[in-house]
């Protein structure tokens, strides 16, 4: 099991600087991951997820980072391609590009954007074969029902492969499907329903029917776990029976404060 926290781009946790001290007593406190949430639109002031990542991937020299979740369907996907790519140099090879349709709908409808749920599954798909096209370092074209490119040509990620995890909330499979295919999966269920233990258990066997093993293959699981080692494994141990490979900790707002949240993550993962 690995440990990670993830935080919000808005509010407390919009600015640069804030995220870039946060990611650092992480670090120092044995988390092995820093994920920021990527919205556009909230109350408050908001940061862009992609220059909040860069800060942290200077303030930090182990943990991995990234986006949880880049909603693909709101951006061009020849851009997200390019970001990943110096984000994983910038960062020495510790980028995971975690990728998802997006939340709320008002977050496309505020925009003039159609949320229609296929429309955006379509672009998702598609989006990532244009993704990891760019990263293959050859000239890719893509012909598409959304996008097209002609004769494009990036410069190789720092990896050999950069890991992409894929969200996919229950009850729909559609979305654990696509994830399937690449090398994680963030699961859950759309707020305020929760995600329980039963439920991880039937995703990672839909998962694992479609992948037939799920060697090297990442499952997700989002959380609160108090700061004492012994409670956060007690809390713990019910997902790593049935599978989860990382715990991503909930560091927001709603939880309480900034310098209560830098207590928890100072205090350290639970270590189950």
């Amino acid at each position: 099991m690995k440990y990670a926290i993830n935080v919000p781009n808005f509010g407390d946790y919009h600015h640069p600087d804030t995220v870039a001290e946060l990611a650092a007593d992480a670090e120092d406190a044995g988390w092995d991951g820093f994920f920021t949430w990527d919205h556009l639109q909230w109350d408050g002031p908001m940061g862009d997820t992609a220059v909040n990542l860069a800060t942290v991937a200077t303030m930090t020299r182990r943990i991995k980072i990234g986006p949880m979740v880049c909603p693909l369907p709101r951006r061009r996907p020849w851009k997200v391609a390019m970001e990943a790519i110096s984000l994983d140099h910038l960062s020495k090879g510790r980028f995971i590009l975690g990728v998802g349709l997006g939340a709320p709908p008002e977050e496309y409808t505020k925009f003039g954007e159609d949320a229609n749920a296929r429309l955006r599954a379509d672009k998702l798909d598609e989006s990532l074969n244009i993704i990891k096209g760019l990263w293959s370092g050859e000239t890719f074209s893509f012909r598409g029902k959304h996008y097209q490119l002609d004769e494009v040509t990036y410069g190789k990620p720092y990896q050999e492969e950069i890991p992409i995890w894929v969200a996919g909330f229950l009850p729909s499979t559609r979305p654990l499907y696509r994830a399937a295919r690449y090398d994680g999966v963030s699961p859950g269920r759309n707020w305020p329903e929760a995600f329980t233990v039963e439920d991880l258990g039937k995703v990672i066997r839909i998962i694992e029917k479609r992948r037939g093993s799920m060697d090297n293959y990442d499952i997700v699981v989002s959380g609160e776990s108090p700061g004492d080692p012994e409670k956060g494994a007690e809390t713990l141990a019910p997902w790593i029976d049935v599978g989860a490979t990382w715990w991503s900790e909930n560091i927001n707002t709603w939880r309480g404060s900034v310098e209560e949240m830098r207590d928890r993550v100072e205090a350290g993962p639970p270590r189950a």
